[in-house]
């Protein structure tokens, strides 16, 4: 009897495990969303991008950062990465992801209406070290990665 619900038990862990990963996908883009629901909220600060992005992305992000700095002139990134706009008034937001069956990779859609008027965010994900990462985000103006030349 043990024994059947043992491997009873280990049938359903995989299935868990997939919908965690995807539960704590889902949970990232919220921890990145949600607080822009708040009229008080400044943005997060994106100029310390390991926090919320991979490791090839930051560094180009956080070199810019350097340079620009240097020139005394504006980096690259002129507003916020994760609304592609300078101002927003957050009314409503809605967000989804989806996962690799493996849990590496993940996507997540974010629309939300700012000013009154929809918007929308594609983003990729990757999973390192137990984290997710934004590999991408791609909004109306465009791909983050390609504002810092990276494929």
């Amino acid at each position: 009897m043990r024994r059947r619900a043992l491997l009873a038990l280990t049938a359903v862990l995989p299935a868990t495990a997939a919908a965690q990963q995807a539960q704590t996908a889902q949970q990232f883009l919220q921890s990145i969303y949600d607080p822009y629901r708040k009229a008080d909220f400044k943005g997060h600060d994106y100029t310390q991008p390991r926090r919320f992005f991979t490791a090839d992305l930051a560094q180009a992000m956080e070199r810019d950062f350097r340079e620009a700095k240097a020139r005394n002139e504006v980096p690259k990134l002129n507003g916020d990465p994760f609304l592609d706009a300078q101002e927003w008034q957050i009314s409503s937001h809605a967000i989804a992801t989806s996962t690799s069956a493996d849990g590496t990779q993940g996507a997540g859609a974010v629309s939300f209406v700012s000013f009154g008027k929809p918007r929308a965010m594609a983003l990729t994900l990757s999973r390192t070290a137990g984290d997710w990462r934004i590999v991408d985000i791609v909004g109306a103006n465009g791909s983050l990665r390609r504002l810092y030349g990276l494929r």
